[in-house]
Formats: structure tokens, C-alpha cells, sequence
């Protein structure tokens, strides 16, 4: 059922405090929760809940939530623990009164990203640079030029090995067998224990002899496994259903090898994870999923905003991704860029206007304008490393492609929202000083 809408009630309660009385009405959070336009919001997800059944939890509420979220890089538990604390961020989420308790579950955040999609998500991002518009922290012609980047959104897994996969696909067979009342012959998890064990030492030791020797009694053992639970559930169709997806892919993990082609298994509770590699000495490669970033070019009055982000996946070659970028700009912004600078990635790029696309390392065709332009593309850096410190970028915790894509929009949503209430703290600031600048004669001809 779709959520009701708080009333706001007139009269005061005697036995509660009004928000308003206990915070600063100049506090960043507040001004911010003054210039958002929370009914744009409303008409996009109420649509996505049904007529009838249990009342929905408050649009605002969510989306307040998630905001706070990814501004102060806080997982689902910190920010329901921090608004029971903070006045300010129940005040942002559109409480009159002051709670001591949290009014929904916190389960409620995870079933409400379940429920929207990127396009509805992509909307937070659309009002953030709106308010940076209108409060002068992004000016029209800051949208004119663009910088376009790409860079991994590594996902909550940890680092895969052959041994390591193999025992996990025992293990979860096991458990699955269990569950479903199918009686294995062996179920191998003691052995297979001490074989990944060994594995482990001996290739920590330089041993690999005896490393793949142990790796090859696991692949054996899991393949046990499984030609025992196809014979136990041949002929049950109710059965099969329930143990396919995870029997392809225990098959999975047992064909795979190192060099092999195609896609391969890196987690078995996250089988969409990509292996992406980054040619750098301290990181050679990352898994997760590739995320496409556009920024300003110039520094805006508040900063370098993001335009748009999006997560990609299939590890596309990043010149085939500059167009479906661009076209995202101009959805979000509704100006397309009249220049693009990009890095060497980019080189033999799909846009259709090679013109109005200069590569880093570039000579021809540059004006001393366009040279300055081209040397600040280095500045997107920065704003990628501040999404992955400060807006949980760096490590995904969210489930399945969905939950990518969620999480790269989200980042790029706190990174403006952070620049803003910086933009708004610099404004009270500002005021203060032109205040105080224009007291002081009157202060001295007093004296």
C-alpha cells in the first residue's frame, strides 16, 4: 500500500519537543532538507507500491536515510543508530517531534532498494545538482565542459583462490543436501578441510607441486559431491529445481581453470563479480564491476560535482562507453557538453562527435584554452578517491548487479551532498563576515 503522508499538526504537545525548538535552523542538514523537493521524489516511487495491504514506510524516510547514508559513509545499522542520536538527521527525514526509538525496522531500507530501480535513484542525483544550481554552488556554463572517467567498484568478497572456491562449494552443497533432507554418502567437509589447509601452507612455502596436488584432491572430492546428489534427486522434479542453481554452479568452480576463456566464478554468494584488471604495481587487478564517473571540468563556486555514475558491467573497454555516458549527462542535466576530456583509455571511442573530445597526451587542434581545460581531466581523480573513502564506494555490500548500480548512484549522490553542506557552511560564513565587517564603523564611532 502506498505510504501516508505525515500531517503536520498546528498546535503543540505538551508532553513532546518540536524539533524546531531544539536545533540550529542554520545547520547545513537543515537547509538542505529546506531545498530539496521531496514531492519530485513521491511521484516517482509511490507508483511502485500496491493499492491495497499494509501501509509503505514514508518516501522522505528512505530516501532522507539513504542520502544520510552514503554523506557520512555509515552501513544500514550505523545511520539508524546515529538518527535515533541526531535531531538533525530526524529533522531531514521529516519527523515534527523529537523519537527516541526508530518508527520502522531497519530490514525496511533493504526491501525498499529492492523495490526501486537506478531510474527512480538517478533522481536524487538530478535534485542534487538542481539546489547546487540554485544556491549559485553550479553555474550554467560549469556544465558546458565535462570529464569523463572510469574506474572499479570492488565488491564485499574476499580475495578468491582455487582451493578456497572449491571447499566453499562443498561446504554449501553440504548445507544445501541438509536443508532439502538428501542423504550424501560423505560429505567430505573434515578432509577437504585440511586439504585447503595444506594447500594454503604449501603455496606459501613456494611448494606448488604439492599445492596443485592438494587443489586436485578438492576438484576430486567436490566432484563427488555432486554426481551423489544428481543420483539422490534424479526423478524429483521439486528437488531439482531447488538444488540447480547451485549445482551449475559447483559445476562451475570444479571445470574452471587459470588461463581459461569466458567468464569464471569468483564467489559463489556474488557470481557476478568481474575480474578487473588494473595494471598497477600495488593492485594488478580488482573484482567487482566497472562504474563509469562524469564530473565538471572546471571547479564550480562549491566544488567538482558529479553529473553522472553509473555501474557497468561485462568490463567494457572504456571507449565504448564514452557515448551511453554522454547521453546519461544530458538526461541528468539537460545540457549536452560542448567538450569532453577523457584519458588514453578513450582512444577509438563510440561518441559521435570525435570533435568535442580531447584524450589527455593530446597535441593537434588545441587552443591555450582548451590546453588549460585538458590539463585539469586529472582533477576527476580526486573526486573518485573522496566516493571511495567518504561515500562507500569502495567496497559494495549490496547484493546481485541491482544492488551495483544502487551503490555507484548512491556514491555519486553523497559526493554532492557533501559539497553542498560545505557550500552552505562557506555561505552562513560569509554572511557572518559581511556582517561583522559592516558593525565595525558603526562599533568604532560608538566607541
Amino acid at each position: 500500500m502506498k505510504p501516508k503522508k505525515p500531517e503536520r499538526s498546528d498546535t503543540d504537545d505538551l508532553f513532546r519537543t518540536r524539533l524546531e525548538n531544539i536545533i540550529d535552523l542554520k545547520h547545513p542538514l537543515v537547509r538542505l532538507a529546506q531545498e530539496t523537493d521531496w514531492s519530485f521524489f513521491e511521484a516517482a516511487i509511490e507508483p511502485l507500491y500496491a493499492e491495497h495491504g499494509r501501509p509503505g514506510v514514508p518516501v522522505r524516510f528512505m530516501v532522507g536515510l539513504h542520502i544520510l547514508k552514503h554523506t557520512f559513509n555509515l552501513s544500514d545499522e550505523e545511520v539508524c543508530d546515529r538518527w535515533v542520536e541526531n535531531p538533525y538527521f530526524q529533522y531531514f527525514t521529516g519527523e515534527e517531534y523529537f523519537r527516541h526509538e526508530l518508527p520502522h525496522d531497519r530490514s525496511s531500507m533493504s526491501r525498499w532498494r529492492g523495490r526501486v530501480s537506478e531510474q527512480e535513484l538517478a533522481r536524487l542525483l538530478q535534485e542534487s545538482l538542481r539546489i547546487a544550481h540554485k544556491t549559485g554552488a553550479l553555474r550554467t556554463k560549469d556544465l558546458r565542459q565535462a570529464t569523463v572517467d572510469t574506474t572499479v567498484q570492488p565488491k564485499a568478497i574476499t580475495f578468491p583462490t582455487d582451493g578456497k572456491l572449491i571447499y566453499r562449494a562443498i561446504v554449501r552443497l553440504a548445507k544445501l543436501a541438509r536443508r532439502w533432507g538428501v542423504e550424501l554418502r560423505q560429505s567430505y567437509l573434515r578432509v577437504g578441510k585440511l586439504a585447503l589447509m595444506k594447500s594454503q601452507r604449501y603455496a606459501h612455502a613456494k611448494q606448488f607441486r604439492r599445492h596443485k596436488r592438494e587443489v586436485k584432491f578438492l576438484r576430486t572430492r567436490l566432484g563427488r559431491v555432486i554426481r551423489d546428489i544428481d543420483r539422490k534427486s534424479e526423478g524429483n522434479a521439486s528437488l531439482e529445481a531447488a538444488l540447480r542453481n547451485e549445482l551449475s554452479l559447483a559445476r562451475r568452480v570444479r571445470d574452471q581453470r587459470r588461463r581459461q576463456t569466458g567468464p569464471k566464478v569468483y564467489s559463489l554468494h556474488a557470481p557476478e563479480v568481474e575480474c578487473i584488471g588494473k595494471g598497477k604495481p600495488h593492485k594488478p587487478y580488482e573484482f567487482g564491476c566497472k562504474v563509469t564517473v562524469a564530473t565538471t571540468n572546471a571547479r564550480a563556486p562549491g566544488g567538482q560535482f558529479v553529473t553522472y555514475i553509473a555501474a557497468l558491467h561485462g568490463n567494457p573497454y572504456d571507449g565504448h562507453t564514452l557515448k551511453g555516458t554522454i547521453a546519461g549527462v544530458k538526461d541528468i542535466t539537460g545540457l549536452e557538453p560542448e567538450r569532453i576530456f577523457v584519458d588514453k583509455g578513450y582512444r577509438g571511442h563510440d561518441y559521435d562527435k570525435p570533435l568535442r573530445v580531447f584524450c589527455s597526451g593530446q597535441k593537434r587542434g588545441l587552443t591555450p584554452r582548451i590546453k588549460r581545460s585538458l590539463r585539469r581531466r586529472s582533477a576527476i581523480e580526486p573526486v573518485i578517491g573522496h566516493m571511495k573513502e567518504d561515500g562507500r564506494l569502495a567496497r559494495n555490500f549490496l547484493a546481485n548487479r541491482h544492488g551495483d548500480r544502487l551503490n555507484a548512484i548512491l556514491a555519486g549522490v553523497g559526493q554532492n551532498v557533501r559539497l553542498l553542506l560545505r557550500w552552505f557552511e562557506l555561505l552562513l560564513c560569509f554572511v557572518l563576515a559581511w556582517l561583522y565587517d559592516a558593525l565595525s564603523p558603526r562599533r568604532a564611532s560608538l566607541a
